[in-house]
């Protein structure tokens, strides 16, 4: 496992990008990266099992894939990272969902400084590798299959995990995609952050170089032509009904896009 120091690499600064000297040009960049994640995983697992995968050990799997994403040529912008400072106490990351590096690699960029959670789907759980990894880590588990059974769960076991000290990452689109489409952007993460009455921090995802399989969707390209780009917006809070908050979110996100010459993905409305 990594050391959890190299997580000074990210954190201590307001942004991060990849050395140009840690950059590898491999030839097989996809089959150098899911050897390396497999080994992760396994190992991850059997932690999980045993109960000891705990956050110095999630934090360190973490680093473990971003390192390996690197040394497959892929190159990593931080950006935003100082916003994670400025709130004391719990916060609502809310965020768009592009593909399975985001999941991999956001504990390792937060969870040093502020103990998270996400909300997943139930069926990740389930997973025979990927499962007991995530049931260990405490998560919010919804269907998505009825919203309005996972609007009261969220709310619930969302307010228990921020009266805990935790706070929560939230992905409101139904499931993984390239495209950026607002109108499948739900409110849910805006209204928990309202009704305890905690600050949102907007995420927005540029991470298609790990691309979504056809046959499994954890197991897609992994392209270095394609930058992965993470930027943490500043804080957010949330008065009135919420909706000028979430359509600020929603700004932020499709604002990065742009920012980063990807504005295509952004799905008009």
């Amino acid at each position: 496992m990594a050391n959890n120091s190299l997580f000074s690499k990210y954190s201590q600064n307001s942004s991060y990008r990849t050395d140009n000297s840690d950059i590898n040009k491999n030839s097989f960049p996809s089959l150098s990266f899911f050897s390396r994640l497999l080994m992760i995983v396994i190992r991850s697992n059997r932690l999980a099992r045993r109960g000891i995968y705990d956050d110095y050990r999630w934090v360190g799997s973490s680093i473990d894939v971003i390192n390996a994403l690197e040394y497959s040529g892929v190159e990593m912008n931080f950006e935003g990272l100082e916003n994670l400072y400025t709130v004391d106490g719990p916060v609502l990351f809310i965020g768009n969902h592009m593909s399975t590096l985001e999941t991999m690699a956001l504990p390792s960029l937060i969870h040093p400084i502020k103990k998270v959670v996400y909300v997943i789907k139930e069926e990740l759980s389930k997973y025979p590798l990927f499962g007991p990894i995530a049931l260990a880590r405490d998560p919010i588990l919804v269907g998505r299959e009825n919203p309005r059974e996972d609007l009261k769960i969220v709310m619930e076991e969302g307010s228990k995990k921020i009266q805990a000290g935790k706070s929560i990452i939230i992905f409101p689109q139904k499931t993984r995609s390239q495209f950026f489409d607002s109108s499948l952007f739900n409110s849910l993460g805006v209204k928990l952050a309202k009704r305890n009455n905690i600050p949102i921090i907007p995420l927005a995802l540029l991470t298609d170089a790990w691309g979504n399989g056809k046959i499994i969707k954890e197991v897609g390209k992994i392209d270095p032509s394609k930058k992965v780009h993470i930027s943490f917006g500043e804080p957010i809070t949330v008065s009135g009904n919420g909706s000028a908050e979430h359509e600020q979110v929603i700004q932020f996100i499709s604002g990065k896009l742009s920012e980063w010459g990807r504005g295509e993905l952004i799905v008009k409305t």
